[in-house]
């Protein structure tokens, strides 16, 4: 009967370690993917004209100049009456790299430097680092378009999944 105990527990043993591997190593793997958000305005409104962007990419002071900014919004102005406007802006300060326990987050915001602000994520040095093997001829590409187009590559994009084991470069 001792045997019989000793083999269960070796079983559950070797199950729970495979499992804890298989979803990327417990509490460490599972902050890797930004953590689902919602809001509904800020869905309506931005993911209207492009990709809806996780607001853990950018830390808050970029989301606040961003916000700022919105009748030049990368050459648009995509202005919005100012309860939706603040509405999105405390969503996405409230939920910005700085302020997520997340290590894609955490290291993002590493990557800038105090005194900047940027507006995209492309201009990060993480970004730069995790596409460095990619060509400007591949994100100019009628199927990319532009390295802002993250879906494009990162099937989950717009749910803060950025698996690198899941990206499939466009042809």
């Amino acid at each position: 009967m001792k045997k019989w105990m000793q083999f269960l527990l070796l079983v559950a043993s070797v199950s729970s370690a495979g499992a804890l591997l298989a979803s990327g190593g417990g509490e460490e793997g599972d902050s890797r993917q930004l953590p689902p958000v919602a809001n509904a305005k800020w869905k309506a409104e931005c993911s209207s004209c492009h990709m809806l962007y996780h607001p853990g990419l950018l830390p808050e002071k970029s989301w606040q100049k961003l916000m700022a900014g919105l009748d030049r919004h990368f050459g648009e102005n995509a202005a919005l009456d100012a309860p939706t406007r603040d509405e999105i802006s405390r969503f996405l300060t409230a939920n910005s790299a700085d302020k997520l326990d997340n290590r894609r987050s955490r290291r993002i915001v590493q990557s800038i430097p105090a005194d900047a602000a940027p507006l995209r994520i492309s201009e990060t040095a993480y970004f730069t680092a995790k596409h460095d093997e990619i060509s400007a001829t591949t994100f100019k590409r009628k199927s990319v378009g532009s390295a802002s187009n993250c879906a494009a590559c990162h099937q989950g994009a717009e749910r803060g999944d950025f698996s690198e084991n899941k990206v499939r470069i466009p042809r």
